[in-house]
């Protein structure tokens, strides 16, 4: 894995056209429905993730209880850093953790997890080679962290307040909406959306004072920086902000799970595209059971159940579009 490459807070900058047809190319076959393809290790299995994010709906662990014998418990995090953290200070603490694309490798070179055994994955074949077989996951021949869902990291807005909706990334810059701006707790993807903003490549700016001049004016009009889904939903809704990044599967369940008023864009000068993997920490008590659960983490069926009752990011097996 190049240095480049562990910086990157996505695998690229992304508009619209990117955006549709990534979502083309996925969408390829029907969701493939009907009993899950599970090995059974039963005990417990530990899973370190943002909170609401997937792995801890409990119709999806009572199913996967039921079909393996594991039990399933959650830890949380409230960014990244806070995961590498966790990791790092409870060591054989957990057996599953979700990495992010630019994380994953630090973790790795970190001995924070360990090699996939892809053979016990039964729908390793399935998955999208674009995510599956990125550099980002793999390193030296072994996997070290299972694609499982990709979107757009871009802006979510409040649609009682914008009429029309805004359509440019130059909105947040906007003199009208001083202290009425959220972003996340995330430098990397302040830095990113500044290198959008003056016209830069996000992975390789070439003019970072550019970017830091940018970045100020824009703190005239921030009014939070949230840390998690659940942190921003709860301050949208007290109506802290207005208009914010954000996740495009989160703002999907925002509007459907908690009937918030929220609208959300790609701007027209881009946004940022990420992809999430699943991981087998280091000295994981249950690594059966985290091979396990990873694998039906990626099932149609789980993807088909969570994307229906929540809305989610698109799906790494495009068995499940």
């Amino acid at each position: 894995m190049t240095e480049d490459s562990k910086r990157r807070p996505a695998f690229g900058r992304s508009n619209r056209r990117d955006f549709l047809a990534g979502a083309t190319a996925l969408g390829v076959g029907a969701a493939v429905l009907g009993a899950p393809r599970i090995a059974r290790a039963s005990g417990d299995v530990k899973v370190l993730n943002w909170q609401g994010y997937g792995t801890d709906e409990k119709w999806s662990i009572d199913e996967f209880s039921k079909a393996t014998g594991n039990t399933v418990t959650h830890d949380y995090y409230n960014s990244e850093s806070e995961m590498i953290t966790k990791l790092r200070t409870n060591p054989g603490g957990y057996d599953v953790v979700l990495t992010n694309c630019a994380w994953n490798g630090l973790a790795r070179q970190a001995d924070l997890i360990e090699p996939i055994d892809t053979s016990k994955i039964g729908n390793w074949g399935d998955l999208n080679p674009a995510f599956r077989d990125s550099p980002l996951l793999n390193d030296g021949g072994k996997t070290y962290g299972l694609s499982w869902v990709w979107g757009i990291t871009a802006i979510a807005f409040n649609t009682d307040v914008f009429k029309p909706a805004p359509d440019t990334l130059a909105t947040l810059w906007d003199p009208k909406l001083k202290k009425r701006v959220a972003l996340r707790d995330a430098g990397i993807e302040a830095v990113s959306f500044g290198a959008i903003a003056t016209g830069q490549d996000m992975n390789h700016p070439q003019d970072l004072d550019k970017v830091k001049a940018k970045l100020r004016e824009l703190k005239l009009n921030v009014a939070y920086i949230w840390q998690s889904e659940d942190d921003w939903n709860k301050q949208f809704a007290a109506k802290a902000f207005d208009i914010s990044a954000m996740w495009g599967g989160a703002a999907i369940r925002a509007k459907t799970g908690f009937n918030l008023p929220v609208g959300f864009y790609i701007p027209t000068e881009g946004g940022i595209g990420w992809f999430d993997g699943l991981a087998v920490a280091a000295k994981a008590p249950n690594p059966d059971g985290a091979h396990a659960f990873i694998n039906y983490m990626v099932e149609p069926s789980f993807y088909v159940a969570w994307e229906t009752k929540e809305g989610a990011p698109a799906s790494a097996n495009p068995k499940a579009m």
